[in-house]
């Protein structure tokens, strides 16, 4: 069994008939629950939430707090490569973009690593596009031996790959995957992964659960936002979540939210997610999970950033750079998608101390 076999007892009209269908009434008779549930879920991110999005976000900080207390732990992605196989509709780096593709040698990877360790820094994440040959499993298990020694946790996001294969990666200092659906909706799906080992639905539904049975620490989900409708796509996803903690218990999760932003491609958002849908989302997510980690991109804005702290985030990155190199090696080399947040790492730093929070630089939350 794997979450496939979940996933398809679901139909996603009816999905979203039953979250545009929920009443004022009955949100409110839920938030009167202490235990909130998948079904609870569904009205939670409804449109006649709307109302109660102040009192969602009390009780979201509430319980973040509780469980993790005044930190937000930091991080960063270090891009590796560009070269990609896939056809993507909505990213920079897909295979129909004629762009000049690079990938970072041992040295360039070094240069790279410092510099972000200099920020202070001590959890990374590797990033890749997907292109088995160039950038598989051999190169991103050199790249993690490279700079293991300088982290105390480096996370990937890079193509699915086989059991045996996150095996080896978890062997050589492998501590976290993040692997998002971009949506369940399988005709979307299609639509926006035309070519490439991508367009497979149902391996990349199923990568989780090779995550799981590899024994990774901790696996990363999300929806991205724009491709379809955001509050169906996030109670999959919150399905998906509930599936795996019940199947992979000793795994630890996280949660992100990332939305469309430009890039070099033509994609259009199919539907707005708007600011206060996505702090409405963010608190659904807490009343569901104390314990889900959540983190918050700089795809979002300053103003937006800055608000987020006291929603029920636990992580965010800053002073990213989408290309490989950016940092220290070729700043000007193009980037997946256009961030909105470029503040730098110190400044972000004393934004999150001014709101009376302790930034921690490494992921110990399951430690």
């Amino acid at each position: 069994m794997s979450f496939l076999t979940v996933f398809e007892t679901y139909d996603w009209d009816t999905l979203e008939q039953e979250i545009y269908n929920v009443t004022e009434d009955e949100v409110a008779a839920i938030l009167q629950k202490e235990k909130i549930t998948l079904k609870d879920f569904k009205a939670l991110i409804a449109p006649a939430a709307k109302p109660f999005i102040e009192q969602m976000a009390q009780r979201s900080n509430q319980l973040t707090k509780k469980r993790f207390g005044n930190t937000i732990q930091m991080y960063i992605p270090m891009y590796l490569s560009n070269e990609c196989q896939n056809i993507c509709t909505y990213c920079g780096f897909s295979l129909t973009n004629k762009i000049r593709r690079k990938t970072l040698s041992d040295a360039e990877i070094l240069k790279e690593a410092a510099h972000i360790k200099s920020l202070g820094y001590d959890h990374i994440l590797l990033v890749t596009g997907e292109a088995n040959k160039t950038v598989g499993v051999a190169y991103i298990k050199h790249a993690i031996e490279l700079i293991k020694s300088n982290f105390s946790n480096i996370s990937i996001e890079v193509q699915p790959l086989g059991q045996e294969e996150y095996e080896q990666l978890i062997e050589a200092g492998l501590y976290a995957v993040l692997v998002y659906q971009e949506t369940y909706h399988r005709t979307a799906y299609k639509t926006h992964h035309p070519k490439g080992k991508k367009s497979n639905f149902e391996y990349r539904l199923d990568t989780p659960d090779r995550l799981g049975k590899a024994g990774i620490h901790k696996i990363g989900l999300g929806a991205l936002f724009g491709l379809e409708d955001w509050r169906v796509d996030s109670f999959f996803t919150a399905l998906h979540l509930k599936y795996l903690q019940k199947t992979y218990w000793k795994t630890k999760y996280s949660i992100s939210f990332p939305r469309l932003r430009p890039h070099q491609g033509d994609v259009e958002p199919k539907v707005e997610m708007t600011d206060a849908d996505l702090v409405q989302l963010i608190c659904a997510y807490r009343l569901l999970d104390e314990d889900v980690e959540l983190s918050l991109s700089t795809r979002e804005s300053e103003r937006f950033r800055n608000h987020s702290v006291h929603l029920g985030i636990t992580s965010m990155s800053a002073e990213s750079k989408t290309n490989p190199g950016g940092y220290s090696v070729e700043p000007e080399s193009l980037e997946q998608f256009e961030i909105s947040d470029e503040r730098s790492t110190a400044t972000i730093e004393q934004m999150i101390q001014s709101q009376g929070y302790e930034v921690v630089w490494k992921d110990w939350f399951n430690r």
